[in-house]
């Protein structure tokens, strides 16, 4: 038995990571820490799957921008026969660019300081077997060309969002090598997938699409070329976590990338055929009014492809199982 750790637990990727521990590991035990933002909905996604009632969950609500209580400390401890945690995985995070452009000090405290203090945790547990890290593809900036960043290659954050994701992924790294954190980082492109927050891509296009709305795509200052991302579901990143899990090594980062790398405007084209619907799309330049917002990321996963892990469902069919889910559960896309 397992004892998990999870943050961010009622998020997009989080509740897709706890779904799926959930589905390949019964036995386990998880405890959730997350703050409920807006971005949560509450706890909707854990009941959807019925988490809540699972008595291998627990859910503890807390800001992690604040150090853990001794009550804290011990209720997480108490849970699952009074056994210590065995692996954290850290997803709690601000996500949004707009908002870390609109409001960066609010994002930078929250992504920095909730880090710093759940590693300040991480330290009181001696029997700590790993700690995930979950970083992002912006943190080395814009890849033009065919430009594909490795792991240890340089940083360079266009935005707030990815400079707090940057700063505490080298907050993580100086944590491994002072106090022997068993660290591992996973860099993750562009998530799909079922209850993602309305301010995000894919199911913008698709609340769009149902109520004949214009669909604004970012490209280049000519509005010639839409951006392009390499996108992926979240089952897909859970089973790459868990690979790692069994097989990667502790002090070491990997890219977690998608199939095949896909425009924008690609994409609204691929989701209109699939609800069978017309899509009205405008190409703009976003870089006016959303600085930092790059056209493309690139991430090389050679790393992790090499130790024999695989997509365990392709793009295509990933894609049109999202949206068909989407068009059936409307309140999803409404917050």
């Amino acid at each position: 038995m397992v004892k998990f750790l999870i943050t961010g637990g009622a998020g997009f990727i989080g509740h897709h990571m706890v779904e799926h521990i959930l589905k390949t590991r019964p036995d386990d035990k998880i405890v959730i820490v997350d703050k409920l933002t807006y971005a949560c909905k509450g706890l909707d996604r854990l009941r959807s799957f019925n988490a809540l009632t699972n008595p291998n969950v627990t859910v503890i609500t807390h800001d992690l921008c604040v150090p853990f209580s001794h009550g804290i400390s011990y209720e997480i401890e108490k849970f699952g026969d009074k056994t210590p945690v065995d692996i954290i995985i850290h997803m709690a995070a601000e996500t949004h660019v707009d908002n870390s452009i609109q409001t960066p000090v609010d994002v930078i405290q929250n992504n920095v300081m909730s880090t710093v203090n759940l590693l300040e945790y991480a330290r009181t547990i001696s029997s700590l077997k790993l700690f995930f890290y979950f970083s992002t593809d912006e943190v080395f900036g814009p890849a033009p060309g065919t430009t594909l960043f490795k792991e240890w290659d340089r940083h360079k954050p266009t935005n707030p969002y990815s400079a707090s994701k940057s700063a505490s992924e080298q907050i993580c790294v100086a944590y491994e090598n002072t106090y022997k954190i068993p660290l591992m980082v996973v860099n993750v492109m562009n998530v799909i997938g079922e209850r993602q927050h309305i301010e995000k891509f894919i199911p913008k296009i698709v609340k769009s699409i149902l109520t004949d709305n214009e669909i604004l795509i970012h490209s280049d200052k000519e509005c010639k070329n839409a951006g392009t991302r390499f996108y992926i579901h979240a089952r897909n990143v859970a089973s790459a976590v868990m690979f790692l899990m069994e097989n990667g090594t502790i002090g070491e980062k990997y890219n977690i990338a998608g199939e095949k790398e896909t425009s924008n405007l690609e994409i609204v084209q691929q989701i209109s055929e699939i609800m069978g619907m017309e899509a009205k799309t405008k190409l703009i330049n976003f870089h006016e009014s959303r600085p930092g917002h790059d056209l493309r990321y690139g991430l090389d996963d050679s790393k992790l492809t090499a130790m024999g892990w695989k997509h365990p469902v392709d793009f295509k069919t990933s894609l049109e199982h999202t949206v068909k889910w989407m068009v059936a559960n409307p309140s999803w896309l409404e917050w």
